[in-house]
């Protein structure tokens, strides 16, 4: 049960955060970029001090290995997956998005395709199990974002042909 209410801890908060982001940057006082930089130097001394922490054996969860245990191909994965791309181009990506899209559709189909790659590349590279609950999940997911994201609301559609037919 920690991993879900961690899960749903972080979704809060992302949720949270990237509407802020989203009203800041349709404001126009501040790019993309600009937001991006602010949320780095400000996420980092914090993600600093937790490492440290967790490091020490500080917290509920167990300490982590020392940094020196790392060799050569878990410094490539975690330079390149999640500091290049997860941390620098996948955010750079979402951040441009959300300065000139709706935090209602960017957000839905960043965090759609997230769980679709996850899910195949954990079957795929990483030997997890799949099975018909996770395709169906996954298919939902996917199904409910291009709903969200291709068709307009169904209010707006009925407005728009009520005053076509008076």
């Amino acid at each position: 049960m920690k991993p879900i209410l961690l899960a749903i801890a972080a979704g809060l908060c992302w949720g949270i955060g990237e509407a802020c982001t989203r009203s800041v940057l349709h404001e126009g006082r501040v790019g993309p970029m600009t937001a991006l930089l602010i949320r780095a130097l400000v996420a980092l001394p914090v993600i600093v001090l937790a490492w440290w922490l967790m490091v020490k054996g500080i917290g509920t969860l167990d300490p982590e290995p020392s940094i020196r245990e790392m060799d050569l191909v878990s410094w490539v994965k975690v330079v390149v997956g999640s500091g290049l791309l997860a941390g620098a181009i996948g955010i750079i990506f979402f951040y441009v998005a959300l300065s000139v899209g709706d935090l209602s559709v960017v957000k839905p189909v960043a965090f759609a395709v997230a769980p679709l790659v996850a899910v195949l590349l954990g079957w795929l590279v990483l030997g997890e199990t799949m099975d018909l609950r996770k395709v169906a999940a996954v298919l939902l997911i996917v199904a409910g974002v291009v709903l969200l994201s291709v068709q307009r609301p169904v209010i707006e559609s009925v407005d728009q042909t009520s005053k076509a037919v008076s």
